[in-house]
């Protein structure tokens, strides 16, 4: 059976970014994919955004990782040529009846450390984007837009330059905690096992089933699994938009909000849709309801003006009605397997909190 010092399950942005703070570390790294391509779920399917850290609970792992990760990440472009655009992002209130949510919404963003909040009143938000319907609003200089299929080859290629492996199309069957290590049963066209001293489940949505085929691993240690659908719609054409444009906060998400590409293209989205498994099938008619959603803050997009783009789901641990859950990097310290970690629940903010859940993962194995 073939040794290894540490496997790293999924290549999406945190998987790899998981491999590139251990390879830094000096440590052997393998990284196994189960598809043909890196990045290929919740990485490719989202809206691109690197997030200031305004929404998230005082204290969570998602404020925490997202505050430190947003300062890492535009550190990280710099340095590596990765294309991002700091465009900044509005939330807005549009009417009377949201401005104490809008007010408490400011106070928490200072309590998580986001302290370039900037409260603009209406016409001080019409002047910078003359469209937007709004009595007030909460200017977000540090929030902006990324090519997130640019970061992910550039983390792959510092783990790379450090030494780490990448294997494709190598799915996961099984793992087994034994006396010497961690058994690692790996299937595809060339199946294998391996003896993992260490091994990091980053498999996004797949994380809770392949800590369910892990063998030792406690019920505690098997979150509840939930996909929430996310739908975007785009238009043709530039945006009469400078910034993301968010409105308030809505259950299971931040609400259908407006982002741009690098390129200027307007992306409408996601919603939530609370679905049973992984149907990225984009359904036309999910329009309607983005209409009215979006003329509450842009009462002027034209009628048939949204098209179809594509849809993303987010893994979530947490279902309808229930608080948001935060991240879960599951260590020894909660299940008792020496030399694992599972991680959980990596929604969004995760590909801008990327590089600080590398950091801290890499932090749980030191010594491992």
């Amino acid at each position: 059976m073939e040794r290894v010092d540490c496997v790293v399950v999924g290549a999406g942005v945190v998987g790899l970014a998981v491999a590139r703070a251990l390879a830094l570390e000096g440590r052997e790294v393998l990284i196994l994919e189960a598809e043909a391509a890196i990045g290929t779920a919740t990485s490719a399917r989202n809206s691109e955004v690197i997030h200031a850290g305004i929404y998230y609970p005082q204290g969570s792992l998602k404020g925490r990782l997202c505050v430190a990760g947003r300062a890492a990440l535009y550190d990280f472009c710099d340095s590596h040529g990765v294309a991002y655009r700091r465009c900044g992002k509005l939330i807005v209130a549009t009417d009377g009846t949201q401005l104490a949510a809008l007010e408490q919404l400011h106070r928490h963003a200072r309590a998580n450390g986001v302290d370039d909040l900037q409260r603009l009143d209406g016409p001080a938000v019409r002047a910078l984007e003359p469209q937007l319907l709004a009595v007030a609003g909460l200017l977000s200089p540090s929030t902006g837009i990324i090519d997130s299929h640019a970061l992910m080859l550039a983390l792959l290629g510092d783990a790379e330059r450090h030494g780490a492996v990448l294997a494709l199309n190598a799915p996961v069957e099984g793992i087994r905690a034994t006396g010497e290590g961690l058994c690692v049963r790996v299937g595809g066209s060339d199946p294998l096992q391996l003896l993992a001293r260490t091994l990091v489940n980053c498999a996004g949505h797949g994380a809770p089933a392949l800590a369910a085929r892990t063998q030792g691993l406690g019920r505690a240690g098997l979150p509840r699994q939930y996909f929430a659908k996310g739908s975007y719609f785009s238009i043709a054409g530039r945006a009469p938009f400078r910034h993301l444009i968010y409105p308030l906060p809505e259950p299971g998400g931040l609400g259908v909000h407006l982002t741009l590409d690098l390129a200027g293209q307007a992306r409408f989205g996601p919603d939530v849709q609370w679905v049973e498994g992984l149907d990225y099938a984009l359904e036309p008619q999910r329009a309607d309801g983005f209409y009215s959603a979006i003329r509450r803050y842009w009462p002027g997009l034209p009628e048939g003006a949204l098209q179809p783009a594509y849809a993303g789901i987010r893994p979530k641990i947490s279902g309808p009605g229930e608080a948001a859950a935060d991240f879960r990097m599951d260590g020894p310290a909660q299940h008792g397997i020496h030399g694992l970690v599972n991680l959980f629940g990596i929604e969004s903010p995760g590909l801008t909190a990327s590089l600080a859940i590398g950091a801290q993962v890499a932090a749980l194995l030191r010594g491992a």
